[in-house]
């Protein structure tokens, strides 16, 4: 069976059973932490596929890899004990982003992320965050990162669409321009 028709129905399905339960926003952010401990350990999944490892050991590591040293949501723990009992853990990683997929279209939210050479203020993350959010008319996250090879200046993503106003890649346009000039010199 294909990954992609597993994680859709089984992410679809944990959104509706949330949202019946009331805690549709909650599981939505142990997801997205859970997302990240996916890709800053990719020894997590492995970990997951290990069939040594019982169920009650799995579900101590994802809910310490979502919520690490909190109790995580009723809907949460029943979602990852169902998955475990059909042992669906390996394709976990791809629910967990589906689901934030679809929590995300349903309640119009969107991503944006902004790279800098230097850390930006709190205050400034927030007016860039509004101001986005209202040209889309949506709920906006906004994420931040701190790239110090762009040199200078900012790369800003929103959903799929780039602003790249680095001066590593304005630098890489005057190179490429000298290039081509002299190529037709010579």
């Amino acid at each position: 069976m294909d990954i992609g028709i597993i994680s859709t129905r089984y992410a679809r399905a944990l959104l509706d059973y949330a949202d019946s339960k009331g805690s549709a926003d909650v599981v939505y952010e142990e997801f997205c932490v859970l997302s990240r401990s996916f890709c800053k350990h990719p020894e997590l999944r492995v970990a997951l596929e290990n069939p040594v490892l019982s169920s009650d050991e799995k579900l101590s590591l994802i809910c310490t890899a979502a919520v690490g040293d909190g109790s995580p949501d009723d809907t949460f723990i029943h979602f990852m004990k169902l998955l475990l009992k059909h042992r669906r853990e390996k394709f976990l990683q791809y629910i967990a982003l589906t689901f934030q997929s679809l929590y995300r279209k349903s309640r119009h939210v969107g991503v944006a992320k902004l790279t800098t050479a230097v850390p930006v203020s709190k205050e400034m993350s927030e007016r860039i965050r509004n101001s986005a959010s209202s040209l889309l008319h949506a709920r906006m996250e906004l994420l931040t990162e701190v790239d110090p090879s762009i040199e200078g200046g900012f790369i800003f993503d929103i959903n799929d669409y780039r602003l790249d106003a680095s001066i590593a890649t304005q630098l890489k346009k005057v190179k490429q321009q000298f290039i081509d000039k002299n190529r037709r010199i010579v």
